[in-house]
């Protein structure tokens, strides 16, 4: 299961906005409806989201035989994990930064009652509570979810960053399609990255277990979780919190947080349901291009006087349908991602919240226990004593997390529309040059024709 594999690229980093910005020039004819107002949709998108400075792998259970040659990923790079950490230019990081992640290299295996997919995981650090500088492990989605659901029970109002889904739907995308791989492969990246990056979660210790421990070390850690009976007790509790109703008296700041994320959620669900939807419209309107233009090349043979212009105006088609292919990756690397990343964050987020109000519940239910007891008063005293802490310690860890996330939120959204902005405006500039550049050829083979048919 540890074996090694062949790396199939560096993570792609996400690319630093443009300088450029405003309105761009009018898209060529023939463009797609949606894509024809991307930019005013990019724009209107930032004012919809308030961003305003105040304010496992898929489990299969039945082998996949087609799946039976492992690495079946095309190297790039070396395998040695000193030059490719040179590779993802760590030395261009900022210099506080102590802890490098990168997430690559996915190897499918196949046993006899699952097929799976294992991702290499690097780790370089000069942290003195780490043994070694460099890490080498690999790790399957399962793992990524453990670590998940570690973080949370450690930090329960902190906002941990979301993991991909576990499962796709059917017709979407193709199973263990390179595709959808390399897109989990980024998510994986991110989702540690993202944690490293947290002044809390970095130093959780379960975070270093999982980029240190080889396979059979994370193994033997993970039973020494919490057993069955614990986990169902915690269960059993939010059942009881849940079925109380609300908490009494919420403060106010985490009611606004409430009502904050339900209009987060409708917004960021909508304008990811029309993201996909310009992009399903563009790839049609790509497809159709790439169509058009030979017709008109197989014209030019029929028609010998204007076999030039035929075979100019395919291409131009030609050098648009190029430029459209580029804008479509642009749209599935940078805006799509993003959208869907915070569509995730949506629900950790309404986790988050209930979580706070369970520890606040289970503190009033105590509160309300010792008013109704003659006997037994100084235990419970004590016992009250503890969750005022507990929910002092939630209620303060979710406001400095809450405020730090609403940062990077606004950055993320602003930066992913600056580059869907500058996008645009390079895709309509040559579109638009490729055309003004036919019409003025155009336009001297007229004149030249004209010129000869004046003279005697």
């Amino acid at each position: 299961m540890e074996a090694e594999g062949r790396i199939l690229g560096p993570p792609v980093l996400p690319p630093s906005p443009g300088g450029r910005g405003g309105a761009g020039a009018e898209p060529p004819a023939g463009a797609p409806g949606a894509a024809r107002g991307l930019l005013l949709a990019a724009a209107a998108a930032v004012e919809v989201l308030a961003l305003d400075d105040d304010e496992d792998d898929l489990e299969v259970f039945s082998k996949d035989t087609s799946l039976a040659e492992a690495n079946s990923f095309s190297p790039s790079m070396p395998i040695s994990p000193s030059s490719m950490i040179n590779q993802y230019k760590f030395e261009d990081e900022p210099e506080l930064r102590d802890l490098f992640i990168a997430v690559d290299d996915p190897e499918s295996h196949v046993t006899a009652i699952e097929t799976f997919i294992t991702y290499r995981v690097v780790t370089k650090t000069s942290r003195g509570e780490f043994d070694s500088s460099e890490y080498e492990v690999r790790r399957r989605y399962q793992d990524f979810l453990w670590l998940k659901s570690k973080l949370e029970e450690a930090h329960p109002t902190l906002i941990i960053p979301p993991l991909p889904e576990k499962f796709v739907m059917k017709g979407m995308v193709e199973r263990f399609s390179d595709e959808f791989i390399e897109t989990r492969r980024k998510a994986l990246h991110k989702f540690l990255n993202r944690v490293a990056d947290h002044p809390t979660l970095t130093f959780n210790e379960d975070f270093k277990i999982f980029l240190t421990a080889q396979a059979w070390e994370l193994s033997s850690h993970k039973k020494q979780g919490p057993g069955l009976l614990s986990r169902v007790g915690q269960t059993i509790r939010a059942v009881a919190s849940s079925v109380r109703g609300g908490v009494k008296n919420r403060p106010e700041m985490f009611t606004e947080m409430n009502h904050y994320m339900e209009t987060f959620s409708e917004k960021i669900n909508t304008l990811d349901k029309i993201a996909h939807r310009i992009y399903k419209e563009e790839r049609e309107y790509f497809n159709e291009m790439k169509e058009y233009g030979p017709i008109h090349t197989l014209w030019s043979a029929s028609e010998e006087d204007i076999a030039d212009s035929l075979k100019d105006v395919a291409s131009c088609i030609d050098k648009c349908c190029k430029a459209t292919e580029k804008r479509m990756a642009g749209l599935s690397e940078i805006l799509l991602p993003i959208l869907h990343e915070y569509v995730l964050y949506n629900e950790i987020l309404m986790g988050v919240l209930k979580r706070r109000d369970q520890i606040q519940g289970e503190l009033e239910s105590r509160v309300d226990a010792l008013a109704n007891k003659k006997t037994e008063k100084d235990l419970f005293s004590e016992e009250i004593g503890k969750l005022e802490d507990k929910v002092e310690c939630a209620n303060n860890a979710l406001k400095a997390d809450w405020d730090r996330w609403k940062q990077n939120m606004q950055c993320d959204m602003r930066s992913t529309f600056t580059n869907v902005a500058e996008n645009n405006l390079h895709y309509y500039e040559e579109c638009l040059a490729t055309w003004e550049s036919f019409l003025a050829s155009q336009t001297v083979d007229f004149h030249v024709e004209e010129d000869s048919e004046d003279r005697p």
